[in-house]
Formats: structure tokens, C-alpha cells, sequence
């Protein structure tokens, strides 16, 4: 997770960097940047116009260029990044979809259920034509859209009790807009009731509807009043502008935001006197001023603060979001990291898919689960001074240079997803190709795996543990089972008893005990093998070497193989054990265990038992080759406490038979300690 983590940071590090390269080379090519300013005067009548379509302000009384140019500079400062996006905008003609309503039902859940929204509808009486045609209505559409107004049609022929009712006798156009300043408050219906039906007029009458819901100032005392008046609104945003109604964008802004934040127009264009303006730091007009708790911040003067709704709805959010925003954001987020998996993951392209899969689906599961509590907590009323320092927090974070510069790469990326995916695509190869380089240099297989041997291994992965018995020794290795041979499946089917044989990994193997074999008052396997190899020839001190250092590696690592044994170790059955000469019974199904431990006489010298694991049981010879421990001998003790050679017990278990050659408990299952009897006493009987 942390590496998928690291490498989503190191992809927005190079959108980052990516976006400055994109400004440099554009101040390179045209000399100027997204923040400077334009002149209104040097651009031409249709760009004008464009910006006034994109910020909401009716144009059609004014037919002389000089007029259209005020308007603009009066709405605001206008930079080459706004006029960029307006006039991209302008000639991307994509065809916006309109909701067709099916009865009541549908009507109530889009239109008068939604509180933070605004609604316009075409009702279509029964054999009745619409009041606007259908030319007229797809440019309503399209130009209602960019703020946020969503668009619908309810034909009376599909409901038509649902009219009546309504008083819907004839075609008509309805808005619906929030009937109060609080969060989720009800919701109005009006008519229109013009004479003219034409674009422009029907704007003009969803912008004087939405305007009326913003609080206007038309004289300094009553400014004064409300800038010192403390309420409910932690957060209030002041448009100074001389403007008969406020623009388009910035009323639909208004009902977005219902409850969060306040907006307040001040209608400067009969002031004589100005001087509380300078009092408070207004010096010109236009100005976009947001007020907190924490001081004034002038919107406009960083980077991507456009005068549009969607730079300002973005520069909002940061300020005060909501919780779905943080929820959408988090899933946006988690769901980009685990993408990572699919460049991350090595091998098979049907492996990575699967990991992909398993990776979205823990995430997301993870995340919902984790929101649920946060979700609860926030209901607790003893959490809103956390609640307000968390806002505070944003909005001292979100009113600096740098945030401004990520709001705008994000702006930026989302109108060009094409490049957002491209970017993201070669940074996940980047990432493969890197991975694939580290895992061929510590020599790891799974990179030249196929889709065929990685799907064999799944099937005989999965039906080893669905079908047959699991081992409960330990915890193994999730990836231990699909590195074995593919065929292993297909071999088992000439078995008729096939899901009879367990299918157990032998890595519990390594966690058995193993020790050397000693007896008290001899000499340390060195200096014995020593004084033995004096007596030999010069070819024989040859073997000694390989015999000493094969000792120490394999007292210092773990065995390797579980075939066959080890060049150079002792062979148990060299030489005769000289501190036990009462050896074990030999058969190994029906002894018990007091005379499986049974050993010595008086005159031979005594095992070291103390170098022995406190739950085996003690004995002196192998019942699976039938030998005698010798000194120096590699043993190997299984869970229930019997004893064998080392490479006796892991021939008898590779070879299938996980279980204990003398009492058949599991090889692989934990049994209680053996408890040994007391020492017998060694006074004979008289």
C-alpha cells in the first residue's frame, strides 16, 4: 500500500511540473500568461460577447461595441486564462442532455426534491405544441447549462391527473429554486409569464428570480451595518460592482452553496460618498471579497481565480467543502492508487487483472467502512469546535499560492481528460518497466510467467485448498502453492482416490526441530572427527575439509532440499553408538511410548538430554532406518514428540506421508507437550 501510496504522489508531483512546463512554453509562444490581465478594448465584438455569455450578462439592448466593453469591465477583471477557456468553450459544441419526465414521481424525486439546485421545465399541455420551439429550446439548454441549471421536459400526455392538478392547462416554462437561505429548504415553483419567447428574455427572467435570493446593499450605512453584523455564516463573499443585478454565475453560485456560505451584492452605482469602502480596504470596484473569521482575501489576484463559475466553485469548495466532497475526493484518490496494482503487479496479464480486481474491491470495501464511523462522529454535537477548527484549517490552507496553483492544474486536467489518462498511463509503464528491471535482477521467475502457467497455478492453487484438508502448523506463504509444477493436478487424476489424498505444503518442514546427536563426557564432534582423521591417509584429510565446513554451513542455515542428503554430513550408521547399547523396539506401530524412551545400561555412558527440545521424547534410534543415533548425528523431532534422523523423517514426509512413522499423528498439527516421567533410580534391586 505504502509503495502504490509513493508512486500516486510521485505522479502529482509530475502533473505539477507538467502544468509549469505547459505555462512556460505558452508564455514562450505568445508572450503572455494565463494570469495577465487582457484590455477589453483590443479584443473584438464576438470575444466580448463570449465573455458575457460565460459569465451570465444579458447583452441584446446593447448593440454598440463601447457598451458590450463596459459591461465586461464592469463585471470584473478579465485575464487571457479566462478568455482561453471561454472561447474553448464556445467551440466545443457538445450536445447537452435534457431530462424527459415520465409522470409525478419522477417530477417530484429531480425537481422539487432538490434543494441546492436550479430547475427549468418545458410543460407540454395535452395536444398542445410546446411554447418553445424546438431550435429555440436546445440553445436554452445549452446556455443554461454552463451554470449549473439543469433542464427538463414534462409532457402532460404521460400524467396528465398530475396537470390538473398543477393547473397546467397550457404549455408553459417552470423554474423551481430554493425558497429560503438554509440547507435543504423548500422549494418553489414559478411560471413565466412573458410575452416574448425568446433566449434572451427567458434568461433574463431565471437571472432576475436567482438574483432575488442574494442579499443586496444599495447605500453605505446598510454596508456598514451588515460587515459588522455577526450571524450564522462563517463565510460571506462580497461582489462590489456597479451592475444593475449581480452576473448569472454568481447567483447560481448562491443556490449551490445554500447554507455555507453567504453572498452579498453591494449595488455601488448611485454612491456619492465611498469612504467606508476605503475604511474597510475596498479601493476598487469591481472587487470579488471573501470575509472569514480569519481576515479579507481578494478573489482574483492568483493564479486560476477566474471571473466564471467554475473557478469559483472550485475556490469555494477548498474553503468549505462538504462532507460528499471529501467522501468523492477520497474515493478518487484510493481508486488512482489502486490502478497503481496493475503496473505495480509482475507476470501474467490475467494475473494482473486479478490483482487489479482484488485490489479495487479491498479499497473501496475498506474506505466505505471507514467512512461509516466518520459519518457518525460528525452527528455528535460535541464535535463542532473540532468541525470548525477542521474549516479553519481549510481555510487557512486552501488561501494560499500554492493551493491556488493546485485548483488550477485540476481545472486545468479535468477539461482535458485525454491527457490526464495519457499521463497517468505512462507513468503506470514507467513504474512497470522499473519493476520488471529490479525483479529480473534478483533473479525472480514470476516476470517471464505466462497467462497459461499462471492460470494452471491458480486451478491447482484453488482446488488444493477448497477441496483438501489445510495445514494448521503455521501460516504459509500465500504464493508457496502457485510456483509448483502445473502438471501436479493433471498427474493426480490417475488417482481414483484423488480428493482423498490431502494436498499439504511442505514448507512446515523448516519449523521442525532439528539438533545434533551428543553424550555425555565425549569430546565435541570437531575434536572427535579430528582425532578419527589423524589416523586416515592424505587422501582422506581431503574429506575432512568438505566434512567440516559442510558442518558449520549447516549449522548455521537451514537444509535446502528435502531429497536426499547432504555431502559430507556424518553418516549415522558409520559407526556404533558407544553411550547406548539398549536400543528402541522396532516396531514402530505398537510400542508404547515409556519403552520408546527406554535406553542405556549401567556400564554405557548416558545421551546428552539436555541439548534436546523439552517436548520430545528420548530415545536412540531411527525407526525408519532401523539405525542407531551416532554422535554428531543431524536429528529431527516431529510435533508429537518422536525422534528420527534428519534426513530420514524428510524423505518420509516429501514423500507424501505427512504423518508420524510410529504413532501416525500429523506432521503438520501441534500436539500437547509430552510430559517425561521422573528419572528411574539407578540402585539395583536386592
Amino acid at each position: 500500500m505504502w509503495v502504490k501510496l509513493c508512486c500516486l504522489l510521485l505522479y502529482f508531483l509530475a502533473l505539477f511540473v507538467l502544468a509549469r512546463v505547459f505555462e512556460a512554453v505558452a508564455w514562450y509562444e505568445s508572450g503572455f500568461l494565463a494570469t495577465q490581465l487582457v484590455d477589453p478594448v483590443a479584443l473584438s465584438f464576438r470575444k466580448l460577447r463570449t465573455i458575457l455569455e460565460c459569465r451570465g450578462l444579458g447583452y441584446s439592448g446593447l448593440p454598440e461595441k463601447k457598451d458590450v466593453r463596459e459591461l465586461v469591465e464592469k463585471s470584473g477583471d478579465l485575464m487571457e486564462g479566462e478568455l482561453y477557456s471561454a472561447l474553448k468553450e464556445e467551440e466545443a459544441s457538445e450536445s447537452v442532455s435534457s431530462t424527459n419526465f415520465s409522470g409525478e414521481m419522477h417530477f417530484y424525486e429531480l425537481v422539487e426534491d432538490t434543494k441546492d439546485g436550479i430547475w427549468l421545465v418545458q410543460v407540454v399541455a395535452n395536444d398542445r405544441s410546446p411554447l418553445v420551439g424546438k431550435v429555440h429550446w436546445e440553445k436554452m439548454v445549452k446556455k443554461v447549462s454552463r451554470f449549473g441549471i439543469r433542464t427538463g421536459t414534462f409532457n402532460c400526455s404521460s400524467d396528465p391527473r398530475y396537470c390538473r392538478r398543477r393547473g397546467w392547462l397550457k404549455s408553459t416554462l417552470i423554474m423551481s429554486v430554493p425558497q429560503t437561505s438554509t440547507s435543504k429548504g423548500k422549494v418553489m415553483l414559478k411560471e413565466y409569464s412573458g410575452r416574448k419567447i425568446e433566449v434572451e428574455h427567458i434568461f433574463k427572467w431565471i437571472t432576475a428570480h436567482a438574483a432575488s435570493r442574494i442579499k443586496t446593499i444599495y447605500n453605505s450605512e446598510h454596508l456598514k451595518e451588515e460587515w459588522n453584523r455577526s450571524d450564522q455564516y462563517r463565510v460571506k463573499i462580497y461582489l462590489f460592482a456597479n451592475l444593475d443585478q449581480p452576473p448569472a454565475f454568481f447567483s447560481a453560485l448562491s443556490v449551490k452553496f445554500t447554507g455555507r456560505v453567504e453572498f452579498i451584492f453591494v449595488n455601488v452605482e448611485n454612491w456619492d460618498n465611498k469612504s467606508y469602502m476605503a475604511e474597510i480596504g475596498i479601493y476598487k470596484t469591481p472587487s470579488y471579497i471573501l470575509r472569514t473569521p480569519e481576515g479579507i482575501y481578494r478573489y482574483g489576484n492568483n493564479t486560476g481565480e477566474f471571473i466564471s463559475l467554475r473557478a469559483m466553485d472550485s475556490f469555494l469548495r477548498s474553503l468549505q467543502p462538504e462532507v460528499n466532497d471529501l467522501f468523492v475526493l477520497s474515493l478518487v484518490l484510493v481508486n488512482l492508487m489502486a490502478w497503481m496494482d496493475l503496473f505495480i503487479t509482475q507476470g501474467a496479464t490475467i494475473k494482473r487483472f486479478v490483482v487489479l480486481i482484488s485490489t479495487l474491491g479491498t479499497y473501496n470495501s475498506l474506505l466505505i467502512i471507514s467512512w461509516l464511523p466518520v459519518l457518525g462522529f460528525l452527528q455528535l454535537p460535541y464535535l463542532d469546535s473540532f468541525y470548525e477548527y477542521s474549516l479553519k484549517l481549510f481555510r487557512y490552507s486552501n488561501t494560499t499560492t500554492l493551493a491556488s496553483w493546485v485548483r488550477a492544474d485540476w481545472m486545468f486536467y479535468s477539461s482535458h481528460p485525454a491527457l490526464f489518462l495519457s499521463t497517468y498511463l505512462g507513468h503506470g509503464l514507467l513504474i512497470d518497466y522499473f519493476e520488471k528491471k529490479r525483479r529480473r535482477n534478483n533473479n525472480t521467475d514470476e516476470v517471464n510467467a505466462n497467462n497459461l502457467e499462471w492460470l494452471s497455478s491458480l486451478w491447482d492453487w484453488y482446488t488444493s485448498y477448497l477441496f483438501h484438508p489445510i495445514a494448521s502448523f503455521q501460516h504459509f506463504p500465500f504464493d508457496s502453492d502457485w510456483d509448483e509444477d502445473p502438471d501436479l493436478f493433471l498427474e493426480r487424476l490417475a488417482f481414483p482416490d484423488l480428493w482423498l489424498h490431502p494436498l499439504i505444503p511442505t514448507d512446515y518442514i523448516k519449523n521442525l526441530p532439528m539438533w545434533r546427536f551428543k553424550c555425555l563426557g565425549v569430546h565435541s564432534d570437531e575434536e572427535t572427527l579430528e582425532t578419527f582423521q589423524d589416523s586416515e591417509s592424505d587422501s582422506d584429510s581431503e574429506n575432512k575439509e568438505g566434512f567440516s565446513s559442510e558442518k558449520e554451513a549447516s549449522e548455521d542455515d537451514e537444509l535446502n532440499t528435502f531429497h536426499g542428503r547432504s555431502e559430507g554430513e556424518p553418516q549415522c550408521a558409520a559407526e556404533t553408538c558407544s553411550c547406548a547399547s539398549k536400543y528402541c523396539h522396532h516396531e514402530p506401530y505398537e510400542r508404547k511410548a515409556r519403552s520408546y524412551g527406554s535406553y542405556s545400561t549401567a556400564g554405557d555412558m548416558e545421551p546428552d538430554w539436555s541439548a534436546w527440545p523439552s517436548e520430545m521424547l528420548h530415545c536412540t534410534e531411527c525407526v525408519v532406518c532401523l539405525e542407531n543415533f551416532a554422535t554428531g548425528c543431524l536429528l529431527m523431532g516431529l510435533p508429537c514428540g518422536h525422534v528420527f534422523h534428519q534426513n530420514c523423517i524428510v524423505m518420509w514426509l516429501a514423500g507424501g506421508r505427512h504423518c508420524c512413522p510410529v504413532c501416525r499423528w500429523a506432521s503438520y498439527k501441534k500436539k500437547q507437550p509430552y510430559t517425561h516421567p521422573q528419572p528411574l533410580s539407578n540402585d539395583t534391586p536386592s
